[in-house]
């Protein structure tokens, strides 16, 4: 089931490329696998440092009266505003498509409980590589990293 969830946040993050953003995408999913919301990351399109693929998701799905049972799958490891999301809300699950370009907060999430799967996709991890390499400067805005 988490190659499954995971296509969605590739779509997601494959639309992002082709607006002309940065390629990472997200989707939550509740306890049954039901597609509860998806995004991708939008900080250059709507030129708000805010959305990132996991808050985009998020804000799709809604309100949810319980988050511990949901699940939240992301093409690349969630920086620390993504991962505040996750624990701020109690989101249960954590599946990762890579962690190799990026391993964000990962030690930080599994300390607070939450159960973080990193499939190690070969897509994620060549749509980020080819990313970064083409679009070093845009890439180190988004992680934080100043010029």
């Amino acid at each position: 089931m988490n190659e499954r969830m995971l296509d969605v946040a590739v779509d997601e993050a494959r639309a992002g490329l082709r607006e002309g953003g940065i390629p990472i995408g997200a989707a939550l999913f509740a306890a049954d696998g039901t597609l509860l919301g998806r995004g991708h990351n939008r900080r250059v399109q709507n030129d708000d440092p805010s959305i990132h693929a996991e808050t985009d998701a998020f804000r799709d799905a809604g309100r949810q009266r319980d988050y511990r049972s949901t699940t939240m799958v992301t093409t690349l490891a969630p920086c620390w505003y993504c991962s505040g999301l996750v624990r701020q809300f109690g989101i249960g699950s954590l599946v990762v498509g890579e962690n190799r370009t990026f391993d964000g907060g990962l030690d930080w999430l599994i300390s607070a409980g939450v159960t973080v799967t990193v499939l190690d996709d070969d897509r994620c991890v060549t749509m980020m590589s080819e990313f970064v390499a083409a679009q070093p400067i845009l890439w180190n805005e988004d992680i934080g990293v100043p010029e």
